[in-house]
């Protein structure tokens, strides 16, 4: 373990469920938090005082949230299902990054999504390279290696979901569309993970053998 600690508090669980996931960067893309209003409004340093109650160190309690991210993502608990949500990105600009549910002919977002959460995105989820976009100055996942190392993304994917089950019962599609579509649904099924996974306020460390954040 790494002696350094991350104290994830309620404050900061809060926030990580208000967290807007959009889709960010050139191919293959990935999940990253909208950079002008990554906790619902425009206004960001009033969205985290609103949590914290506190008006001053905004920027070092959003910047904290890089690693607030991966601990969360590497231990909360979410049940695969059916889950709604209202999307932010809907009234949100669209210049700076994208959503996987955008009409391409209309610009159009819908303001309300229903996904399928299952056990082949709940496995990803711990494995997004999760970082920090300087010129968002926002927490995403890497655009270009979204799953932390040197292959492809697909190759890195079917790695990752070797022990699950449901990932060998896929006969309506081949195995290389299976994975490309599954990555561009890692935006709806991360941010309804941010939103309703279980996790209590606690200390983590970063496993040295493993590189995923665990209870200190």
């Amino acid at each position: 373990m790494s002696d350094a600690v991350y104290d994830l508090t309620l404050e900061r669980i809060a926030l990580i469920r208000r967290m807007v996931v959009a889709w960010g960067g050139g191919e293959p893309g990935a999940p990253t938090i909208h950079p002008e209003a990554p906790y619902g409004s425009l206004d960001r340093d009033g969205d985290i005082a609103n949590v914290t109650g506190d008006d001053e160190g905004a920027e070092e309690e959003h910047r904290s949230l890089e690693q607030g991210l991966a601990v969360f993502a590497h231990n909360a608990q979410l049940k695969p299902g059916r889950y709604q949500y209202h999307n932010g990105l809907a009234k949100l600009d669209h210049g700076t990054v994208g959503d996987v549910f955008r009409d391409a002919q209309t610009g159009e977002t819908p303001e309300h999504i229903t996904f399928a959460v299952t056990p082949e995105h709940l496995a990803l989820i711990p494995h997004l390279a999760y970082g920090w976009d300087p010129a968002g100055n926002v927490p995403r996942v890497d655009p270009a290696q979204p799953y932390g190392d040197g292959a492809t993304y697909t190759a890195a994917i079917a790695r990752h979901l070797a022990a699950v089950p449901e990932a060998a019962a896929n006969d309506d599609e081949d195995g290389e569309t299976h994975r490309i579509r599954l990555h561009r649904e890692m935006q709806p099924a991360l941010q309804i993970f941010l939103r309703y996974a279980d996790l209590g306020p606690g200390d983590f460390r970063r496993s040295e053998a493993s590189g995923l954040w665990e209870p200190a």
